[in-house]
């Protein structure tokens, strides 16, 4: 719990009723931002961003500072704290993103080690390189129905640290992006029984913990920093996040440090004052609130299976534990056309047309993100969608088969990499002085050292990074990507279909 001492008070959101409270005001403006409380709108944006930017306000008088909160944003992140069970919580206004990289920089100085799993987010790569880290990659499971990375065992980690005992932390991403993960206490024990952290990107689980039918959350199962994306299955706005610490093994000093570095010096209030109420309606009526929710997938389901035309994952709840994954998260849910007529993205393309639009695709199912707030109407919507599907008399009908399993997986990976240096002045260095960059046919790349991070996206996890040497296993999993019309980052592959490597 939280270890401040004012009266905890849920029904409260300290910032956003300050803000309120100086609207009401009627003030004058003559301070930023320059459109003066939406006075300076085209009249064409006044009905979509007046009311949001009349309270765009900046650090004024009462409304606190991000980077020294004092009033009300500091009893805003105190509240958050009680609510998530951490210690002491931070507002952040730039997404996970900004939480993952302070988490590793606080955790590793240049030349430390640390242990990840090899299915994470790019900005947990990004950290890295400017903490000037040296990774050791932990390859995921695969999941047998759906294909996906999943998380890891806890043997493999258990063999990472006496391979590296010096490494100074494990990083996990959990839930991934499909909702599954793992039990992490295992992994708390096993860190903290040599002193060292654990750190968790939580982004898609800011709802665990608060109903018996959603998983636990990494707090209450013992990580030492957490991350969670607040806007992406709460109600915060976008780029809404919070990280939340607990224990004395990191340093909150540091922690503090950077994301006054990392975050903007004009923090967005809206954003901020989003985190608030979505903080607020978690603590006074989480439990109620995602039951409304879970009825809702529930019934999805229901009607889902008198569809036979589409297979989805998961559809036993609870789940039963297996050893690719312990949890999953009701809200999210993965289709795919059993009679493999339809790819993934044809099969998004004619939800697309008729109005209904998904999280993504990664080349043989659909992911559909439900949430809390997700309505009945809208449910209904999207089955008669996948209904009309079934019934359209032009597609080519096939016999309905059992789904293909390993259409699309993770490359082949070693179990336990050797440290990779992911140094931001040396890499940068390194390739401007020592190394030549080419851009090669997909065949002629086998063998060599990327010269790119290549990141199918979403989920914006990376298949190659820069200075890995490139397999035949990896250019088979891209060819396959590129084929079904999945998108890609930190590369110009998606384009060109070559990769740059290092000669």
């Amino acid at each position: 719990m939280s270890s401040f001492n004012r009266k905890v008070e849920p029904n409260r959101a300290p910032l956003f009723e300050a803000m309120v409270a100086h609207h009401q005001r009627n003030p004058v403006s003559l301070h930023v931002p320059g459109h003066k409380s939406g006075q300076g709108l085209l009249e064409e944006g006044e009905d979509y961003l007046k009311m949001v930017m009349s309270i765009d306000y900046t650090e004024i008088t009462g409304l606190d500072d991000l980077h020294h909160p004092e009033g009300v944003i500091q009893e805003a992140e105190e509240l958050a704290a009680d609510c998530f069970g951490a210690e002491e919580t931070y507002f952040l206004i730039g997404g996970s993103t900004v939480g993952n990289i302070a988490m590793i920089a606080a955790a590793c100085g240049r030349g430390d080690l640390i242990l990840l799993q090899r299915n994470v987010h790019k900005s947990v790569i990004h950290g890295l390189m400017i903490a000037g880290a040296h990774a050791v990659f932990i390859a995921p499971e695969l999941h047998p129905q759906t294909g996906v990375a999943t998380g890891l065992s806890i043997e493999s980690v258990q063999q990472a640290l006496l391979q590296y005992p010096e490494a100074k932390a494990l990083f996990l991403t959990n839930p991934n992006y499909y909702g599954m993960g793992m039990d992490l206490k295992p992994f708390a024990e096993l860190m903290h029984a040599s002193g060292k952290l654990l750190l968790v990107d939580e982004a898609h689980g800011a709802h665990f913990g608060f109903h018996r039918e959603v998983p636990a959350s990494a707090l209450s199962q013992g990580a030492d920093a957490v991350v969670q994306s607040t806007h992406k299955m709460l109600t915060a706005m976008t780029m809404g996040a919070m990280l939340h610490v607990q224990g004395n093994l990191i340093d909150r000093g540091n922690i503090k440090q950077l994301l006054a570095m990392l975050q903007s010096s004009s923090p967005s209030y809206p954003i901020m004052a989003s985190l608030d109420l979505a903080r607020k309606r978690l603590h006074t009526e989480g439990t109620v609130w995602i039951e409304q929710g879970l009825a809702v997938v529930k019934e999805f389901r229901t009607l889902l299976d008198r569809l036979d035309r589409f297979d989805y994952y998961p559809k036993v709840f609870p789940l039963v534990p297996s050893y690719d994954h312990q949890t999953a998260d009701p809200f999210k849910i993965a289709i795919c056309d059993r009679t493999n007529t339809l790819t993934a993205t044809e099969l998004k393309d004619k939800m697309e047309a008729d109005g209904i639009y998904v999280e993504m695709t990664d080349g043989r199912q659909v992911l559909l993100v439900f949430s809390p707030a997700s309505g009945r109407a809208d449910m209904l919507r999207v089955i008669e969608t996948l209904h009309n599907i079934c019934l359209d008399g032009t597609l080519q009908k096939k016999e309905l088969q059992e789904p293909i399993s390993n259409i699309l997986k993770l490359p082949y990976y070693p179990q336990i990499s050797s440290p990779v240096v992911f140094d931001l002045k040396e890499s940068s260095r390194t390739s401007r002085e020592k190394e030549t960059v080419s851009q090669v046919n997909l065949e002629d790349a086998v063998g060599h050292r990327s010269a790119d991070m290549v990141i199918p996206y979403p989920p914006g996890i990376p298949y190659l990074y820069t200075g890995e040497v490139i397999s035949a296993s990896v250019v088979e999993a891209l060819v396959q990507l590129a084929a079904r019309g999945i998108k890609f980052q930190g590369t110009e592959f998606g384009q060109t279909h070559k990769l740059k490597i290092y000669t």
